[in-house]
């Protein structure tokens, strides 16, 4: 009995330490590639599942699924009282929105295009954003104002304008801007969260385009914290800052740097208020330039804001370079994509250092068509 009981115990041993030894496979789930308009949707689903507080309303957001598709199927599982259809009164249902906030709800107030908001600004920056500063701080306004933000296809001059530096002026507002599938989920869920009135721009060129979306992402745990920028490309000779769309140009035009053996460092801001400044100063201490990119209008931009917080901050002293914006030209938005001269943020950072030319035509052009960035490249 002893020698099998030893016997047991020697083959037990062996065969912990084999298995020890062992290498299994273990596979790892495919990321999976879901659109911004998809990534939007799971974040509203999973929030209005977690909380009964929260409720979107909106001009048909609920039976016709909204106007960009974002909302579908929300109406048709939540029903009337959680999603709600409202007249074409930005001013009348932002209003009503900001009261539900105060009552203890969490609105999600969507606007069809920004461009509207601008019916209820009222309602934004004196009901919503002073509310929490004039109550001394015993009035929180939980409410996530979101829809599509920037230049759209041929809308013209109305719908086409960028309201991240309007909004991100105005303390006691949160202004988020995400760029993939990842930031919009994320995002658009610790809005939802936020105490504070957030302001969340999406964009319409964006909608149906597919990103990779990690397992981790895919959780209705997973959030992104507001605030928090994201290093999208690691590189040691010049910084790129930009946000929403824009940051699609800018991996583009790195990609063709680094064909140059020029290596950008591509920072996606995702959140316009709070900045992270302190990720911009660092990447610029290791590079020693900064280029940043928007499609907003030139003055008083985000660009603007962030050339001022490096040049009053402690990065200043490794600029090698004067910082360059890259925005969109200081006109109204054309219906057309190119009458007469470049328009559109088809972009190219350019590369350094600057011939002669080149720097005659990046002091008149800050925003380059195709067409531009051709005969550039050839220069």
């Amino acid at each position: 009995m002893a020698a099998s009981v030893r016997c047991f115990l020697r083959s037990g041993k062996n065969a912990v330490s084999a298995l020890r030894r062992r290498e299994f496979h273990r596979s790892v789930p495919a990321a999976v590639q879901v659109t911004v308009r998809d990534a939007l949707n799971q974040a509203m689903d999973e929030e209005l599942e977690r909380d009964e507080r929260v409720f979107l309303m909106g001009e048909e957001v609920a039976q016709y699924d909204g106007a960009y598709k974002v909302s579908r199927g929300l109406w048709k599982k939540y029903g009337d009282k959680r999603v709600i259809d409202t007249p074409i009164s930005e001013m009348g249902f932002a209003g009503i929105a900001v009261g539900a906030a105060m009552a203890g709800l969490r609105p999600i107030c969507e606007f069809m295009t920004f461009n509207f908001s601008m019916q209820a600004i009222d309602q934004v920056i004196n009901s919503a954003a002073k509310t929490y500063y004039m109550s001394a701080g015993l009035q929180p306004v939980p409410i996530v104002f979101r829809g599509p933000n920037g230049a759209s296809a041929g809308v013209a001059a109305q719908h086409s304008q960028c309201f991240a530096a309007w909004y991100a002026h105005c303390p006691g507002l949160k202004v988020v801007s995400p760029w993939n599938s990842e930031d919009a989920k994320g995002l658009l869920k610790s809005a939802i969260r936020e105490d504070n009135p957030v302001v969340f721009l999406e964009n319409e060129l964006m909608y149906g385009v597919p990103f990779e979306m990690s397992e981790e992402s895919q959780s209705k745990d997973f959030t992104i914290p507001i605030g928090k920028a994201k290093i999208e490309r690691q590189g040691n000779h010049i910084t790129v800052v930009s946000h929403s769309r824009y940051v699609s140009h800018c991996l583009d035009a790195a990609a063709v740097l680094a064909k140059e053996g020029i290596e950008c460092e591509v920072i996606n801001l995702r959140t316009i208020r709070p900045m992270d400044v302190e990720s911009i100063e660092t990447s610029v201490m290791k590079t020693n330039h900064l280029v940043t990119v928007e499609g907003g209008w030139p003055q008083f931009g985000v660009g603007a804001e962030i050339c001022a917080r490096v040049m009053e901050g402690p990065a200043f002293n490794y600029l090698d370079s004067p910082v360059t914006r890259v925005t969109g030209v200081d006109i109204p938005m054309p219906i057309r994509q190119n009458p007469g001269g470049p328009q559109h943020a088809q972009l190219l950072i350019p590369r350094m250092p600057f011939t002669p030319q080149e720097a005659s035509l990046l002091s008149e052009v800050k925003v380059w068509s195709d067409e531009f960035v051709a005969e550039l490249i050839k220069s």
